[in-house]
């Protein structure tokens, strides 16, 4: 079962692991969902729900119910499991940001705050890990342009707060491969850019950080029909890679192994295609000096 330190602390995703547990636990027991269900006075939906972490927050009182019919006995392991519930019930710091905060990037956060290591390629603006406060500004300003100016701020203050993952204990491993198109849009103006790259060039340089440049130069490459796409791993066995598509009304979140493989083995080949980390500080210098 899940420990205190093996997850990660997104509340969702510690909902997805207990999720994984209880599935593997009714297994084990040999039970239906509709048994399980039963057993508790459920809808064998909110079984299914409770397993798939589809559930808001997980009741106590279920969960010890669910252990006791699945055959667990040992009372370190329950208690263990129904602290987890516990933490899993908890809202995330994100949860303050409610109210400029769409619920399906609420998921986002979750991976992004749980996840080991976090892959990226971004074909049109610096990922938002990497992202100056001046230019995330002016690149929220311009998707948002009819927000309230108070709007605005609070989603810039979101953004910061997300890059505090950066320097904390045991940070993610994060390797960001950008197409130079990202470079060359004026967001916020040359001043703005110029400290933009300021910044990339300061982070590749982090021992967690990895960022890569796709130049023009090189031609297609394998992601040029994909668009910008996201590959999260966790240290929690329980949980598969997971891919994170981002649209203007909602995201795609996809964890099945084939699907996981075709964009993992596109940003391998993304990577060996760029210009490798040792050279992004001089790249970036360079287009530093156009802007």
């Amino acid at each position: 079962m899940t420990s205190e330190t093996d997850w990660g602390g997104a509340p969702s995703v510690l909902r997805m692991i207990l999720g994984k547990q209880l599935e593997e636990l009714r297994n084990r027991a040999g039970l239906t969902y509709e048994q399980a269900a039963m057993a508790i006075g459920v809808s064998h939906s909110t079984i299914r729900r409770m397993e798939s972490a589809k559930v808001a927050r997980l009741r106590l009182a279920d969960a010890e119910k669910l252990l006791q019919i699945y055959g667990v006995k040992d009372q370190q392991e329950i208690d263990t499991f129904l602290k987890s519930v516990r933490e899993a019930n908890k809202r995330g710091w994100w949860h303050t940001y409610r109210d400029v905060l769409p619920d399906w990037f609420a998921a986002y956060l979750s991976l992004e705050q749980a996840a080991l290591q976090i892959r990226a390629y971004e074909a049109q603006f610096v990922h938002g890990l990497l992202q100056t406060e001046a230019y995330a500004r002016a690149l929220l300003g311009a998707g948002n342009p009819h927000a309230p100016e108070e709007a605005t701020e609070r989603r810039v203050a979101l953004r910061m707060q997300r890059q505090e993952l950066l320097s904390r204990p045991n940070p993610p491993r994060v390797w960001i491969v950008m197409d130079e198109t990202v470079l060359r849009w004026p967001v916020g103006g040359p001043e703005v850019m110029r400290a933009q790259v300021d910044h990339l060039i300061a982070l590749n340089a982090l021992p967690h950080v990895t960022v890569q440049i796709m130049p023009f130069s090189n031609g297609p490459h394998p992601a040029m029909r994909a668009g910008a796409f996201h590959l999260f791993r966790f240290r929690a066995r329980e949980l598969p890679d997971i891919v994170y598509l981002s649209g203007l009304v909602g995201a795609v979140y996809l964890d099945k192994a084939d699907d996981v493989l075709v964009y993992r083995e596109a940003l391998d080949r993304l990577g060996a295609q760029s210009t490798p980390a040792s050279r992004t500080e001089a790249l970036l210098g360079a287009i530093r000096k156009e802007l």
